[in-house]
């Protein structure tokens, strides 16, 4: 990702593309959130439990980035055929949240259970992240080939909204835990967000579909 001049009105729409496809992959039911909202609601290594999760995400993201940027850089062909297989991908990710949004479903962390040492904590949390094949999937192959895909100059700029999502999520869902925890618990909660994910994802697949097109 060299530092190239770019156009300041670029900048703040590659940010948010970057930032609103993590927050899409990365909001949902799972063993990962779980995790981290229990010990947000136990207030065990709480800060610790975040960071590694939001700096896990932010250097898979990265790597995918420069990954597929040297393998995209001398083959346009890719480029074009990774843009159609993306918004393929993203047009049944939204289609799968849509289903979801119709039948009633909840995030609740697993009470109970003894305290954990922070060194079982940060292994757990380690386990959750890097051994879910999902997330080499989304996060590097995904994530990575559409941030690949903005000129040079504005990738940092996809990777920093993608990070930052990542951060926000994993900050509201430890240290937010009390809070949030009863709005999670809400089937209905749930139902409105995946409707929200399932019109994003589609939005961002039609704009990947244009992209490649316009290239051509």
């Amino acid at each position: 990702m060299n530092a190239v001049p770019v156009p300041a009105s670029l900048v703040l729409p590659v940010f948010a593309q970057g930032l609103i496809l993590s927050l899409g992959l990365i909001v949902a039911i799972g063993a990962q959130n779980a995790f981290v909202l229990r010990q947000g609601l136990r207030r065990e290594h709480v800060g610790s439990v975040v960071l590694f999760c939001a700096l896990a995400d932010a250097a898979l993201i990265t790597a995918g980035v420069l990954g597929m940027a040297q393998a995209l850089g001398s083959s346009p062909g890719l480029a074009r055929a990774l843009a159609l297989a993306g918004a393929a991908f993203l047009a049944v990710y939204g289609w799968r949240a849509l289903q979801r949004a119709r039948h009633a479903s909840q995030l609740q962390a697993a009470e109970g259970g003894a305290g954990l040492s922070l060194g079982t904590a940060m292994a757990q949390a380690a386990a959750f992240t890097l051994l879910n094949p999902h997330v080499y999937l989304d996060t590097v192959l995904l994530v990575g080939s559409i941030g690949a895909q903005q000129p040079a100059g504005l990738q940092a700029w996809f990777v920093a909204g993608a990070s930052i999502a990542s951060l926000a999520w994993f900050s509201a869902l430890g240290f937010g835990a009390r809070w949030l925890a009863p709005l999670f618990a809400r089937p209905r909660a749930w139902q409105v967000l995946d409707a929200l994910i399932g019109v994003t994802m589609w939005v961002l697949s039609a704009m990947l579909v244009r992209h490649a097109l316009q290239n051509t």
